[in-house]
């Protein structure tokens, strides 16, 4: 079987898999992490063996430190809203998964990286943008650029790389027009995420490509400053960097946050899910009879891809017990979003991919006060880019050898590094 057919792939026994806890007080030692996926369309095959015998399990991580992951879907949820753990990258603790995250975060501060009150003034500043209303207003708008973007891609003729070509200009176009950021080089933003995200970056590569575009933000920010627009930069300048609510510095790092978030969990949402609907014909054809069940295939997506799977990174501020274990205060702890949401005692058959599913209640956008600003407009993106690509290219089909389709393992946000495709 090919590892992207989307049969569940065969789960390993307690003792294929080294550091397995198969007694209540038995000690494991830590297994490696991140685990790879085997089909991109899944959570990896390990995680239902650690949701049964171990679903509080100690990991080493490619930083060579130790921390916890949680893979139990109420586990997941009470430890994301537990006010006992921490985001705050610069404890030591910190689970991060790459060599030059921490450093790099500690110095540019992401509030997603940060804790009450800070992180409650930021999320404050976005909330009124990313509204059910605003975003619904928003639909006319992501649909005129859906559909340039189609175009362009269209009239240049096939085969074209679908990241780049589609599911990238969509999603990095969307965050650069609300911000108010011109869209010259929409590779830019790509290039930046590719590096701050990589696992394998350096504390200087990462900072270099912060540095980069921070410039950039820096050089708008004065502008906008001397010549309001309509548009989140401006807002935001007006209403919170002139009076003094912020700093320069952490209005850049704001909005640089929202561009890579709000643009790389998007751009491997839509061509993840493309990869998925060409696999699975029947599932596009589906869509293409009834439009009207895009918003629950979008929502059905989001659990069963969870690209984000392992971004909610935390520390136990105390000790924290879990499903029978204790998290040491200090310890870090990683939450994994589609350990959840593929749990079968939440999702019925959690690997069958259902637009019908009922009391879809996932946690692809994470839970608790650090869930995503932004996921009323990732929901509309994917709407908007998924029926307009189903609707208007209804030959569209793989260019190229299925296998040799480029995942990204080494990100922190899971997707297809390209997807060559024609029509």
């Amino acid at each position: 079987m090919r590892p992207t057919e989307t049969a569940a792939p065969e789960t390993p026994s307690t003792s294929d898999l080294p550091g397995t806890d198969t007694g209540p007080n038995s000690e494991a030692p830590p297994r490696d992490f991140p685990i790879q996926r085997g089909c991109p369309f899944s959570a990896p095959a390990e995680y239902d063996t650690l949701r049964t015998h171990d679903p509080v399990a100690r990991v080493t991580l490619p930083t060579k430190k130790e921390a916890w992951v949680v893979t139990r879907y109420d586990d997941v949820r009470e430890l994301l809203s537990d006010p006992r753990v921490s985001a705050d990258i610069r404890r030591p603790g910190f689970p991060a998964l790459g060599e030059g995250e921490q450093e790099a975060g500690a110095r540019f501060r992401p509030f997603i990286r940060t804790d009450a009150p800070e992180h409650t003034k930021y999320r404050r500043m976005l909330l009124p943008v990313f509204t059910v209303r605003r975003v619904r207003a928003m639909r006319p708008a992501v649909q005129a650029r859906v559909d340039e973007i189609l175009d362009g891609m269209l009239a240049g003729g096939g085969p074209v790389d679908f990241v780049s070509a589609y599911a990238n200009a969509v999603s990095t176009s969307v965050i650069c027009e609300l911000l108010g950021i011109p869209r010259e080089n929409l590779e830019f933003f790509r290039d930046v995420t590719r590096v701050s995200g990589s696992r394998t970056s350096t504390a200087e590569q990462v900072s270099e490509a912060l540095g980069g575009l921070f410039g950039l933000l820096a050089e708008l920010v004065g502008k906008r400053r001397e010549e309001p627009r309509d548009d989140l930069i401006s807002k935001l300048v007006t209403e919170r960097l002139v009076p003094g609510h912020v700093t320069m510095d952490q209005l850049l790092s704001t909005l640089g946050i929202t561009i890579n978030a709000g643009r790389e969990t998007t751009t491997s949402m839509i061509a993840l899910s493309t990869l998925l609907l060409l696999d699975r014909p029947e599932l596009m054809e589906e869509l293409r009879r009834d439009p009207s069940l895009m918003p629950a295939a979008v929502d059905e997506l989001l659990r069963v891809l969870s690209v984000a799977d392992s971004i909610p990174l935390r520390v136990a501020a105390e000790d924290i017990d879990l499903s029978g274990r204790t998290i040491p205060a200090d310890d870090g702890v990683i939450a994994l979003l589609a350990g959840a949401n593929h749990d079968p005692e939440q999702f019925d058959d959690p690997e069958r991919v259902d637009f019908h599913r009922t009391d879809n209640h996932h946690v692809a956008f994470g839970y608790g006060v650090h869930q995503c600003v932004g996921q009323h407009l990732a929901r509309l993106e994917l709407e908007v880019a998924l029926e307009t690509l189903i609707r208007r290219v209804p030959t569209l089909r793989l260019a190229g050898d299925r296998d040799d389709v480029a995942v990204k393992h080494d990100s922190a946000t899971f997707g297809l590094e390209e997807l060559k495709v024609t029509w």
